[in-house]
Formats: structure tokens, sequence, C-alpha cells
């Protein structure tokens, strides 16, 4: 059998109203989508028609917003003052995107504006007073945080020192105690009354640009989707608005930068949606970020220089591809020093950059499906880095019981970074480990994914998976639907430089959908099993301006036994799933030579062998008879068994020798009736022109047969034998068993075999 990798939740599903499917139908739509509606609580034709509207006028006033109209009063004075405003933002995407709302904002209201975005390897994160310090040295009078601010107490706490106001816009947790800011504008603060407290940074920056504006600025429409999609935030309320606006506009974007960072990402423009901001744009802009200094990503976002922008486009994607080679290095590190004993994963090693060990943390995560912690440690014997965690652990919660050990901490349930002395790692590890006992945790419960329904492949119509997009756009609290789809795998390849990714098709009597599965490509053979079942969102492919529905593999998952074919010599060294293995081998010389080569202990085949003991069988060579195999399959328990099938004197490609070959060898012994087979084999074969290993099958035949006798090495013929045939020698029929058994097991196709085990 094959886990799925995440656990899968079925949305309930009720009865639809016949009245609403009619409705939707005599529309135009179809009735799967109607379905699907209904199970998204989409109950009325006017549900469904506020969902479809989107405009401007959905957009919430930003003067509900806690000290709105206080930021807004006192940037005014500072513009007709002449005061330098530095706008203070964040090294992510969102930061990114916030700080060039806010440059533009200023700009455009004649603002003497300057901005900074701070170094995570120098500054760390949020207000840091040395940047501080250093700007209002050079004549800063008024500084406005975007996308952070809201614990920046030391920092804000100095420049209020030196007389110079702090107005904070965030939309992070507010801590307990806030910052003695000039003004906070938080959507979620306990003195405001705005509707919505899930915007981004950007959102919260755009509100902003609104009020100072006194109209909605709709050519900042793209950077506030940029920023919003990119930081994960709620896909609902007013964030649907403004993305869905926001997406519309990007279309039409004049933005140098943006154009330039599309094209470096293969990002069509008309194509660009919430699914390539959030793989293409997104990880670009966060990379510089993670890398280095980030303020250039804000100079690409509001340049006006064609050039500057393809240059600056350029360096972004060379600093991504960069990235994602240290992220690809760093985890092949840490998952070496994975101690699977440990409940937790506590990973630390010198010389990692902390910018990356966020990804890192949740690769390590994805392959062992447990919390991961991965630290870097530097010359000063700090340890620095994140932490990721799974549904059945609130990993903010549990190392909030042990703040004693940090002199960092911060996060939530599913994500943390933190700092702390190297010498405190291994009471922290021991300390995890307990928790996890002591509370009775599971850990082995994967991460929920909620299923929408299953689909027949005859449902999966183009019209359905346009109809979708009428939900878009996805993300946090309103994902893409996720259907189970079974059929008949064919057509099976894996593509992509490194092979890394897979492409198929299901198919049944009546329908056919192609599937991608991106990042699949190790599980080739776990996918190729007849019961596989997919769970996936539907996609359309457009090539060559041909359209079809596409299902994007996210899971799979398959009940019964697995068979994994590892017959090609080549795939012997692959690795085998984890749990009680049994090395099995019928003939004497498999097992020796596997037992050498795999450095493995190889059981030889006896009736006496405890099957219920392992869970993976490993089936070295073929078995004088193929329904042994079958038999013992069903003996065992087993969740896989691989099949390498060798052949030590590969019976069925030598053949059986002819009546002719019998007679020439037979003749050649009674000619010479003692000869010393160790040392003349080669010249008998050469001499009759009969290979080898055919030569050895029929001296074992005739001495079976008590034609020859055997000692020492030395075959002599026997006088005066008793007339016998062929077919009388039990290695004889040995071998004709054989030749069938390898016959159907090495040159058939697996899914052939497959179907034979589980039939």
């Amino acid at each position: 059998m094959k886990k799925s990798n995440f656990n899968w939740q079925f949305k309930e599903v009720s009865p639809i109203d016949p009245i609403f499917k009619a409705e939707l139908m005599n529309q135009g739509y179809t009735e799967t989508f109607a379905e699907l509606l209904w199970n998204r609580n989409i109950h009325t034709l006017e549900d469904f028609s506020q969902l479809l509207k989107t405009t401007i006028d959905d957009l919430h006033d930003p003067f509900l917003m806690h000290d709105m109209d206080k930021a807004v009063e006192r940037i005014q004075t500072a513009v007709m003052e002449g005061q330098a405003i530095l706008v203070y933002g964040d090294y992510d995407a969102d930061g990114i995107t916030s700080t060039s709302i806010m440059l533009e904002t200023l700009q455009m209201i004649g603002a003497d504006v300057h901005y900074v975005l701070p170094n995570r390897f120098i500054h760390g994160y949020g207000p840091n007073k040395e940047l501080f310090a250093e700007k209002i040295n050079e004549g800063i009078q008024l500084i406005i945080t975007v996308d952070n601010g809201v614990a920046g107490n030391e920092a804000i706490d100095f420049a209020n020192s030196q007389n110079v106001d702090v107005i904070v816009t965030d939309h992070h947790e507010l801590p307990p105690i806030l910052p003695a800011a000039y003004c906070i504008v938080h959507p979620r603060h306990p003195e405001g009354h705005y509707p919505f407290g899930e915007l981004a940074g950007a959102g919260v920056a755009f509100k902003l640009a609104t009020a100072l504006l006194e109209e909605v600025p709709l050519e900042m429409l793209d950077l506030v989707t940029i920023g919003t999609v990119a930081d994960l935030v709620s896909m609902t309320g007013e964030n649907r608005v403004l993305v869905k606006l926001g997406l519309q506009a990007i279309k039409q974007t004049q933005r140098l930068g943006l154009l330039e960072l599309l094209k470096v990402s293969g990002v069509a423009l008309q194509k660009a949606d919430e699914t390539s901001i959030g793989f293409s744009i997104g990880p670009r802009l966060n990379a510089i970020g993670r890398l280095g200094d980030p303020n250039p990503a804000v100079e690409l976002m509001t340049t006006f220089d064609e050039e500057r922008a393809h240059v600056l486009a350029e360096k972004l994607d060379q600093i991504n591809n960069q990235r994602k080679q240290i992220v690809q290095e760093t985890t092949a590190e840490a998952t070496a020093l994975v101690n699977p004993d440990d409940a937790i994963h506590l990973i630390a090693a010198q010389g990692w950059n902390p910018g990356v060990l966020g990804i890192v943390a949740g690769n390590i995560l994805k392959q062992t499906g447990r919390p991961a912690i991965v630290l870097t440690i530097d010359e000063n014997g700090v340890a620095k880095g994140s932490g990721r965690s799974v549904d059945a652990l609130d990993l903010f919660g549990m190392l909030t019981t042990m703040r004693s050990e940090f002199t960092h901490f911060g996060g939530h349930a599913a994500a943390v970074g933190l700092t702390m002395p190297v010498q405190n790692i291994a009471t922290l590890q021991k300390k995890m480990n307990e928790y996890i006992s002591v509370n009775q945790i599971d850990l082995t419960q994967a991460t929920t994914l909620l299923v929408d329904g299953v689909l027949e492949l005859s449902a999966v119509q183009l019209k359905f998976v346009e109809e979708l997009k009428k939900l878009t756009p996805f993300g946090t609290d309103n994902p893409a639907p996720h259907f189970l789809i079974n059929g008949a795998i064919d057509s099976f390849k894996r593509i992509g430089s490194e092979q890394q990714h897979v492409k198929f098709s299901l198919k049944d009597e009546q329908a056919q959908l192609d599937v991608i599965g991106f990042g699949f490509g190790e599980e080739e053979e776990k996918i190729q099993q007849p019961d596989t079942k997919f769970v996936g969102d539907l996609e359309i492919n457009e090539w060559n301006g041909q359209k079809k529905a596409q299902l994007r593999l996210i899971d799979f998952a398959s009940d019964g036994l697995q068979v994994i074919d590892r017959r090609a010599k080549y795939t012997w060294d692959q690795q085998i799933e984890g749990g009680q293995v049994l090395y099995l081998a019928f003939q004497l010389k498999s097992q020796h030579f596997f037992a050498k080569k795999l450095q493995q202990e190889v059981t030889l085949y006896t009736e006496t062998i405890s099957w219920s003991e392992y869970d993976q069988l490993v089936v070295l060579d073929c078995p004088d008879q193929k329904g042994l195999l079958k038999e013992i399959s069903q003996k065992g328990n087993f969740e896989r068994i691989y099949l390498y099938l060798y052949s030590p004197d590969e019976a069925y490609l030598n053949g059986l020798p002819s009546r002719e070959q019998f007679t020439k060898l037979y003749q050649f012994f009674r000619k010479q009736p003692r000869v010393d087979i160790r040392f003349k084999l080669r010249i008998v074969s050469n001499y009759l022109k009969i290979p080898e290993k055919q030569i050895v099958f029929m001296i074992h035949v005739f001495s079976e047969l008590k034609f020859v006798t055997i000692d020492d090495g030395v075959l002599q013929m026997v006088e005066s034998p008793q007339t016998r045939s062929f077919e009388e020698s039990e290695i004889y029929q040995k071998r004709i068993a054989r030749i069938e058994s390898e016959e159907f097991l090495v040159m058939n196709d697996i899914q052939t075999i497959r179907n034979w085990l589980k039939s």
C-alpha cells in the first residue's frame, strides 16, 4: 500500500436543492458545477451573483481603520513643511510591494520621500535602532513603517527621543505592549472599526494610499495583488476583491519592472493569475531578501527606466536560481543529519544561509512527515533559524513553554523563527521529545487536505473546468477545489530537465484525462499501481491553440499491495522503503550473489519462513514455478513487493538444449569417457559450438539420469547405462518450469504482473 502524504478529509455532501440546480443549469452551467457551489455554501442565485460581482465599490472606507485620520494629517503636515519622510519596509514580497505603494503615493502628493528595507543579516526583522539612527542622522524627520512596526518598541522609542515621529502601518499579530508610535494603522487594532482584519501589509499600505489620494489608486492594484498573494493571507472578503481587481489590472499594467519580471519568469502577461504570482513573481521578490540587500527590488517595481528594469529583473531571476541551488544543497546536508528517533527534527550546522532555512525546514517536514527546526551556527556560537510544523502540533505553543532556551523567538502554530545559544540545542531537543511523549501527540497524522468530492472521468469536461474559474482567485481560506479521480494509467512518462516531474493519462471506457505531477518523478513506481487513487486540482492546459482539461496532481494513495519493478540491473541500488524487509532468493547462486552485492542478509526460500514478520518483500530471482510467487504474496501482509527477478543461468534466454545438442554431447563423452570439466569445459564448448551454460545444464541432466558420474570435477561415462529419456530428469522438468516462469515474470510488462498477483 502507499499512504497519502496528506490526510484526505472529504467535504460533507448534502443533497442539492433541485430548484437551485435547475436555475443554474438553465443559465448554462453544468450539473457538476451547481453541486460544487451548493457544497461550498452558495445556495442562491443572489449568493452566486455576489461572488461574481467585484467592483471598486466593494472596498471599505479606509478611515474606519484605527488612526487612519491621524496618519493622513501627520503626513500632509510633513509634505506641506517639506519634511524628509522615510518609508521603512520589510525584505519579503509583501514588504517590497508595501514600500513601493507608499513610495509612489508620497511622490504623487509631492513629498520629500526616501525608503529603506532592512537587510535581514545585518538589521534583522522590523524596526532597527541602528538603521533608524543612521537615517535620522541623514535628516529624516518622519518614519512610516509598512508591513512591520507593531513589535518595534525599542527603535520607535529611540526615534521619539530624537523628536522623530513614527507612523506604524502593519498587519501582524498585535503584541501585549504596543510601541509608543505617533499612530498605529492596523486593521485589527482593538480600538478600530475596520470590518476586515486580514489585509496583508500591502493591503494596509494601499488603504493609507487611498486615504491620502482621496480615491482608489487603480495603478497600484498590481502591487497590492502581488503582496496579498505572496503573503498567503486569507483570500476572502476585501482581499479577494483587491486580488480579483488587481489581476485584471496586471493584464493592462504599464509597470516596467513587473513586465520584465513576468518575462524572465516565463509568464505570459494575459495568463498572469494568482498561481503564477505565487509560484513565479513572489519567489523572485522574496529571494533577494533571503540572500542579501532587498532594496533593488523596490527600485525594480517603481522604475521608469526600461533598461534598468530589464537589468534588475535579470538580477532577481539570477538570485532566485542561486536561492534554489542553496536550498537544494542545504536540504541535502540537513537531511543527512536527521535522527529518525527524534520526535521533532532539530538540525543545526555551521555555514548555512539563514535566509533559506524556513524553506529547508519545510522540505525536511515533507520528506519525513515530522516537524523540523533548522538552525545555522555562527562564529559566536549563536544558532538562528526557522521551524515548520504539522497540523497535530502547535509548534509556537510548544516552544512557548521553553522560552528560557531562546534569546529571540516568534511565530505561530505552523512556523517559528528563533535564536538561541548553541549550548542549548541538546536541551531543547530533549525537552521537545519529552513534550511530545508526555502530551501523547500523534505526529504520524498527516496535514489535512480538504477534498471537495469524487469525480468520474466523464464529468471532467472542459466546460466544467472553465466554470471553476468563477470561484477564483484561490488562496488561503478559499482553496482551489480538490477532487479525487480514479482511472487506469496510460502513457506514463517522466519529464523535466532532471526527470523530476511526471505526465500520464487516466482513462476508462468513456473518457480520458491528462495528469501532470510536478516533483513526483521519484514516485514513479508507486504511482503506477492499478488501484491508485489521485487527488488534484483541475486546470486548463493550452498548447498550440488547443485547450484540454488537465489534473494537476497533489497527492495519491493505494490501498492494496504495491508491486515495484526493479528487474533492470541498474535499479538494484535504488532505495527500499523502510520497515521489515525480507530479501528472498530461490537459488543458492542468487543468495550468494546478492548477499555480497547488496551487503544484506539474504534468505533462501523454505516453507518455514515466517512471512508475517515482514512488510516489504524483495524477490531477488525467479522461482521455479511462477505460481509460487503468487502464493507467497498472499501468505504475508506485504505493503510492497520489489521484483528483481535475476536469473543466474538465464534459463529463458538460453532455452532448452535441442535433442541434437544432447546427442552431440553424449557422443562426445562416449569418445572421451573421462574429462576434467573443471579445466576443459571451455574447450568442449568451443569444439561442439554449444554455450558453456547449456553444457553445464546437460551434464547435470546426464548425471541425474546416471549416464555419467562426476568425482572431484572429473566426468566419466557409465558403461552400459539404462536407457532413459531426457524428460524423465527432474532437473530437465525444472528447467522447463523455470523457462515458463521467467518468460512470464521477466518478459511481461509490469502492469500485467501486478494484475496477475492481485487477481
